[in-house]
Formats: structure tokens, sequence, C-alpha cells
């Protein structure tokens, strides 16, 4: 899809500086970067400042300008240092909106756009926890400060409203995206697959179960090891577990553990970061998200389905509204393991024909309520609204 400037003949093109803490390999990144590479083929000026990191080099080919700061340090007095190297920044390049997407330097933002008097939007990613004597919920609130507040999910919407009585008319709900020029079976070669397939030395004849997320405890591996206990076929199955994990956590550990006390460790692989997951989703055949915690929005849903593999998630949270349980996607009852068996069972039972249309439909829901593009263009209507 190509994009056209908004800016009047002779009027200079809006400047848009994101913040966040670094450039690894998560959501809150890849949809900084997407929301760059749309603004610069859109002809606005696409700033972005953090502490850099494995996609800077992808960030700088989109044309976008990277300014490198401490922007994920939670030290009292380098969040003070960067409210002035952010207004440094937002008076020589002409910023007219920061957009913050983390809240340790939201609140370096926020003060900085305060001070140089520009428009301050926010995203909220995730749902935050409270802890002890509200002090966490007192540092979550910068991303509430925000002229325009978007939010990743409606589910994530009702949230802030209740926990931090914001009016609705201050939010606009911007589902994440999937980008459908990387997650389309049409673009994945038989090589691609091999590559990864090789590398994972995947059992022949298994049905592969897919669980792609970090390695958290919250993210419901155990679960899905019950689950498949439960299962007359589990000798068939092989769960794979990718994503990335803290090597000093030891939870990888722990998992592998647990599942040969269920007498299924050969029945799992663990692997970290993949750099080409379009191709690992060709390697399943059912896609799980079970996190024992509602998630905020899950974007892993949306590329599995793009990808036209079958899904399986936890019933709340924004899943409940990436997955039509029945036509996309199944729903099971969180935390319930013998419901995602039966699930599971489900989908097993079902015959070639009934597979190939919820794949389809996924496919289609994917690509009409759930694209990139949909995504920036709905986030650039935020920032002409404040323009």
């Amino acid at each position: 899809m190509t994009t056209s400037s908004h800016s009047p003949k002779g009027v200079a093109p809006p400047t848009i500086l994101q913040v966040l803490p670094a450039l690894g390999g998560g959501g809150v990144e890849r949809g900084t970067l997407e929301m760059a590479d749309y603004l610069s083929r859109m002809g606005w000026n696409s700033l972005v400042a953090s502490e850099g990191g494995r996609m800077l080099e992808q960030l700088e080919k989109s044309g976008s300008l990277h300014f490198s700061l401490p922007l994920a340090s939670k030290n009292p007095l380098v969040m003070r240092r960067n409210i002035d190297r952010l207004v440094k920044i937002i008076k020589e390049n002409k910023v007219d909106i920061v957009h913050a997407r983390s809240r340790a330097p939201a609140w370096s933002a926020y003060f900085a756009a305060k001070k140089a008097k520009v428009k301050f939007v926010t995203t909220v990613h995730g749902i935050y926890g409270f802890g002890p004597f509200g002090i966490k919920k007192a540092y979550n609130r910068v991303m509430l400060k925000g002229d325009l507040i978007i939010s990743v999910s409606e589910f994530v919407s009702r949230l802030i409203q209740r926990e931090y009585s914001v009016p609705e008319e201050k939010i606009r709900v911007v589902h994440r995206g999937v980008d459908l020029d990387t997650f389309s079976p049409d673009k994945i070669s038989k090589e691609q697959i091999a590559a990864v397939r090789d590398a994972w030395q995947l059992p022949a004849g298994k049905t592969v179960i897919m669980m792609p997320c970090r390695l958290s405890r919250w993210k419901g591996h155990h679960l899905l090891l019950d689950a498949v206990n439960l299962l007359e076929n589990k000798d068939d199955i092989v769960c794979v577990f990718v994503g990335a994990m803290d090597s000093r956590s030891g939870y990888k550990k722990e998992i592998l553990k647990y599942a040969a006390k269920l007498g299924l460790k050969q029945n799992v692989k663990i692997f970290g970061y993949i750099g080409d997951m379009a191709a690992a989703y060709m390697l399943a055949d059912i896609v799980v998200s079970a996190a024992t915690k509602p998630e905020a929005f899950g974007r892993t849903i949306i590329e599995a389905e793009a990808m036209g593999r079958l899904v399986i998630a936890a019933d709340e949270g924004g899943a409940c509204e990436t997955v039509k349980d029945g036509l996309t996607g199944l729903l099971f009852k969180s935390r319930d393991a013998e419901d995602l068996a039966d699930n599971l069972e489900r989908i097993f039972e079902m015959s070639k024909r009934e597979k190939e249309v919820m794949r389809e439909t996924a496919q289609s829901c994917a690509s009409t309520e759930f694209s990139t593009n949909a995504m920036c263009a709905k986030t650039v209507k935020v920032y002409e609204e404040l323009l």
C-alpha cells in the first residue's frame, strides 16, 4: 500500500517523535518501527528516541532519524536529564507531537513535551500491575497524561477507564496490526520452512502445537502441558515453545522438569527468539495462547491467523477481540487445562473442510481488521486530531 502526505503545498510536513526504552525485538518495538516506516512513506518526518538495539538498522533504513538516549533507565536523575535532552531534540527538529510508548521514558517525554509546548500522545500497550501502597499505580499514571490516549484493545480501554477514571472520550482504540507483507503463507518459500525445520529438528509425523511467546511463567506453558497430558494421543504431539527468554531465570529448566514429571519430556522443544517467525508458523498445526492472566492484545494470535494457522486462545482480555470463537479460532476457559484439552480434541475431530474454512476465515479477518496499514492509518488519525 502506498501512502501520501496529508500536508498542503507549501506547508512543512508534521514531525512525530516516538519515545521508547530500546529497540529490542518485542511488540512495542515492532509497532514503533511500523509506524516510523508508515510516516516516512507519507512524507512526514519520523523521529525515534531510544537506547537503540538490534532493530536500529531496520529503523534507519525506513528513513527515520534515531536519537540515542538512556531512556530505559528508571534512575530519577537520569530520567530528569532525559527531559532536557528531549526538549533539545523537540526544539531543534520542530517536533509537533511526542508519542510515548512505555512508562519510564514517558515520564521524561511528558515533561519535555510540556516544557516545549507540544502535543503529547501515549499508547497503553500492556496491563500494568498496581503493587503495594499505590506506588506502582502512581508510576503508571503517566500513560494516562496524553492529550489523547491510544489503547491497543477495547479490553485495555475499559480497564483504564475503570482503574484510572479516564474519560472514554479521551481514549482512541487502535488494535495492533500484522504485517501482511511478511505474515502471508504465499510469501514463504519451501526453503525458508525447511531451514527452520532443520534447525529445530522436529520429529516427522507429529502434530505440532506451538506457543509463540516470551518464556514467562504467566504465559501458560505449564497449562498447555497439563492439557496435552489429558489427551489420548499425547504421544503423537510435540509442543514447541518459541520466544525470547531470560537465560538467567531458570524457567526453561523448570518447564523441562515439569514435562519430565508428566512423562512428556520427549514432547517438548524450547527455542529462543527467531528472526523468521513467519516460516516458523508454517510448521505449526495449532497455535495456542494460554496466558494465565489477560493479554492486553496478543499480536501472535493475529500473526498466526494471517498465516492460516488454527488458533486456540484463553477467553479473556484482547483475545476475545481477535478470535471469533468457532469462526476464526477457538476460545477456551482461561486457566482451565481440561477445557483447553477439550478444544484441542475439537480441532483434531474437525474434517479437512472445516479446518480449511476456519483458516480462510481467520486470514480474511486478519487482513481486513488487523493489518499494519490499518493500525498505522488509525494512529495518524489520532495525530491529525491534535495537529
